[in-house]
């Protein structure tokens, strides 16, 4: 175990980071700081959940001069919710070292922006595009940067920001640090590294250290007309703490939320048509506990970082295994134990197959709980829930009126009605969800002729992205609303 008083760590960030409960450094820190403290180029291959921020945050504010009155680092992240994420991050590991951060990204009005550059923030966290928009208005000099971050840079790729990166690093000084972090390294990439880094150290977090060994996970085969009573029944049952449920499609994630909402869960949907305010004070509800449950597509999650997220739930497969692996990081970190559940209709079982070989860990099987077993769940958070009552002892003025009681009833017809009161089922509720098609495979010859293919989802692809921002995407999925089924659902849960 390596903590970080052990880094040659400047105190004050020690303090910022024992306040936010780090205390033992995760693979990528311990292998990244020490190198990247004395300058050199690193490339960090890991995946998202395994402290990357951390890693090039702590040697980044380190570095920062104070009084000097221009931006010296600057943080490229693929979305802006990552952005937001990230500066949220490096202000609280900077808290005590006066260092300054300032995130910027589109859907932001740049005017606020301008005003955030004008109080001379040592470090800028900016998505691509609304950083090169503020280099042609002029309104940002990168003319004293002294260390670059690319983070996710495959991601960033991916979303076609390959001319916005290049044009940045032909804008900062030749002499700088940079440091990139990728969970995959595609051609393209290693061209970037070739001609923009200075013999970078490289460093990789094997599959054993990732997040996903922390993970329980477990699939259920389900139809799709069954996959909503299913996915209540799982909640009821396991009861978790903080729930991220991913969808494949905006309007599946708008009528993901509607429905959960009918029945009685605190629940909010986030995708990329919703506006920027809404999104964050979405995520911010969530951050506080405020709501227990996130709907999200895959792009609105990204970058997504909320500690205390117990379960994952999968109500669409991704459309390629890589996602998978992002979304279900969104549990288990920290050392903490996480629960991922993947529903799998017949004809995606082949799906299967194909992620635990990207994992390399083999994920559980579960048959789909029946209406006794979650309310046989719902019986036992009300047991719960009475005994949270009674160790806070915030029931004095009760004892009168149960002492009456227990004059004409046993106590044990009081406690087994009381309970019955707390997870009692409330009226039927129809709801209305449309039916999604099963993620396919394209059938073909991979690298070297061996047998390959990649990722659809039916024709419906609504998680590509744009070049603003991360926005969904859908090619199709407008076009054909396709089948309708409505579902009656008997119960609703009380909400907390």
């Amino acid at each position: 175990m390596t903590v970080f008083a052990e880094l040659n760590i400047q105190p004050m960030i020690l303090k910022s980071l024992d306040q936010m409960g780090f205390e033992e450094a995760t693979p990528i820190q311990k292998q990244v700081l020490p190198i990247a403290k004395t300058g050199k180029d690193v490339i960090g291959q890991a995946q998202t959940g395994t402290g990357k921020t951390a890693a090039f945050g702590i040697p980044l504010i380190e570095k920062m001069e104070q009084e000097t009155k221009h931006p010296q680092g600057i943080v490229l992240a693929p979305t802006r919710e990552l952005a937001i994420q990230v500066a949220e991050e490096l202000n609280k590991i900077g808290r005590y070292s006066s260092v300054r951060v300032l995130p910027i990204y589109g859907g932001q009005e740049i005017s606020r922006q301008i005003r955030g550059l004008k109080k001379n923030p040592q470090i800028i966290v900016a998505t691509p595009g609304r950083l090169q928009d503020h280099m042609r208005r002029k309104t940002i000099s990168l003319s004293n940067i002294n260390t670059v971050v690319l983070d996710e840079a495959d991601e960033m790729l991916s979303m076609g920001f390959v001319e916005e990166i290049e044009e940045i690093l032909e804008s900062v000084p030749t002499e700088r640090q940079t440091l990139l972090f990728s969970a995959t390294m595609p051609p393209r990439l290693k061209s970037i590294l070739n001609k923009y880094m200075n013999n970078p150290e490289q460093i990789s977090v094997k599959s054993k250290e990732m997040t996903v060994e922390n993970i329980d996970q477990r699939y259920v085969e389900v139809n799709e007309q069954k996959k909503f009573d299913t996915l209540c029944r799982l909640i009821d049952i396991h009861s978790p703490e903080l729930a991220i449920i991913f969808g494949r499609t905006k309007r599946r994630v708008d009528e993901l939320s509607d429905a959960l909402f009918q029945r009685g869960y605190e629940v909010e949907g986030i995708h990329g048509d919703l506006p920027q305010n809404k999104r964050d004070k979405v995520i911010q509800k969530f951050k506080q506990k405020r709501i227990e449950i996130l709907v999200a597509t895959d792009v609105a999650a990204r970058g997504l970082d909320v500690s205390g997220v117990s379960h994952v739930f999968n109500f669409d497969l991704p459309q390629d295994p890589e996602s998978y692996v992002h979304r279900i990081g969104r549990t288990g970190r920290a050392g903490k134990h996480g629960m991922a559940f993947s529903f799998v209709t017949p004809r995606e079982k082949e799906h299967v197959n194909v992620i635990e070989k990207t994992t390399k860990k083999k994920m559980t099987y579960e048959k789909a709980p029946s209406r006794q077993d979650a309310n046989v769940g719902r019986q036992q958070q009300a047991s719960e829930q009475l005994l949270e009552v009674v160790t806070g002892g915030d029931y004095a003025d009760l004892t009168d009126k149960a002492e009456e009681l227990l004059e004409n009833y046993d106590a044990v017809t009081l406690v087994s009605a009381a309970m019955k009161m707390v997870s009692k089922e409330q009226a039927e509720v129809k709801v209305t969800l449309t039916s999604e098609p099963p993620v396919r495979i394209k059938r073909g010859k991979g690298p070297k002729g061996k047998g390959g293919g990649s990722y659809r989802d039916g024709g419906r692809n609504n998680n590509r992205r744009q070049r603003s921002g991360g926005k969904d995407q859908g090619r199709r999925g407008n076009r054909s609303e396709g089948r309708k089924k409505e579902f009656s659902f008997a119960g609703k849960r009380r909400k907390k």
